[in-house]
């Protein structure tokens, strides 16, 4: 059973960086694709970024490129997401998903189970 829990969102400046974190209550993502995803007010919800556990393969979406890095903490069994250089249009709140398998990994309906998500909010 996944159970995804989201930290590390907060309030920082234009520029600034956050490091977000993806849990699944301290058990293994293997065989799992975990994807990060944001949705800005008044937006749809957009791709950020996707690691397949098994692989150690990342991918990555349009929204934030050469800003944002994920990678897996093998040692507390989770995803994070490194965003650096943030702008105040990164304000979002950001969600962590997985799907079971390697299924298409850029689409939000590929994944089945949702965090509740942590709020990013970037300051001019």
């Amino acid at each position: 059973q996944v159970q995804l829990r989201e930290s590390g969102g907060g309030f920082v400046q234009t520029g600034g960086s956050l490091r977000l974190s993806c849990s699944n209550s301290g058990r293994t993502f293997n065989l799992y694709t975990i994807g990060w995803f944001r949705q800005a007010p008044g937006k749809e919800r957009e791709f950020v970024a996707a690691i397949r556990w098994t692989y150690d393969s990342p991918w990555y979406g349009d929204s934030m490129p050469g800003r944002v890095t994920i990678a897996r903490d093998t040692t507390k069994n989770a995803v994070v997401l490194q965003m650096n250089s943030l702008k105040p249009e990164d304000t979002a709140l950001y969600y962590c998903a997985t799907q079971r398998g390697d299924g298409l990994i850029n689409a939000e309906s590929a994944y089945d189970q949702w965090g509740q998500g942590t709020q990013v909010t970037v300051s001019t």
